[in-house]
């Protein structure tokens, strides 16, 4: 069993920052992928940003340039650093981490969600 435990989320004006964590533990033998998802009200899940155990990112279109993903492999930990941020990234955001535990079986887990809510 993985347990992901996220924080970070909260409310921010326009053009603000806010910092997501995301930490994973478990039974983990390695990580492969780490991401974060979000989901607005009325919209389906959508990918923000990936990165791979080798370090390699994507982002989806809306976030380059203003988001930034890291991972700390030695905590099991993913970051999504956001800036400048719009009214249009207000939604729940959800990590997501796939590997293999300590018995060669593959997982895929999700977290419980952060709400990021950016208003004046």
């Amino acid at each position: 069993q993985v347990q992901l435990v996220e924080s970070g989320g909260g409310l921010v004006q326009p053009g603000g920052s806010l910092r997501l964590s995301c930490a994973a533990s478990g039974s983990i033998f390695s990580i492969n992928a780490m991401g974060w998802y979000r989901q607005a009200p009325g919209k389906q899940r959508e990918l923000v940003a990936v990165i791979l155990s080798r370090g390699s990112t994507n982002y989806a279109d809306s976030v380059k340039g203003r988001f930034t993903i890291s991972r700390d492999n030695a905590k099991n930990t993913v970051y999504l650093q956001m800036n400048s941020l719009k009214p249009e990234d207000t939604a729940e955001y959800y990590c997501n981490v796939n590997g293999y535990n300590r018995v060669s079986a593959s997982f895929d887990y999700w977290g419980q969600g952060t709400q990021v809510t950016v208003s004046s």
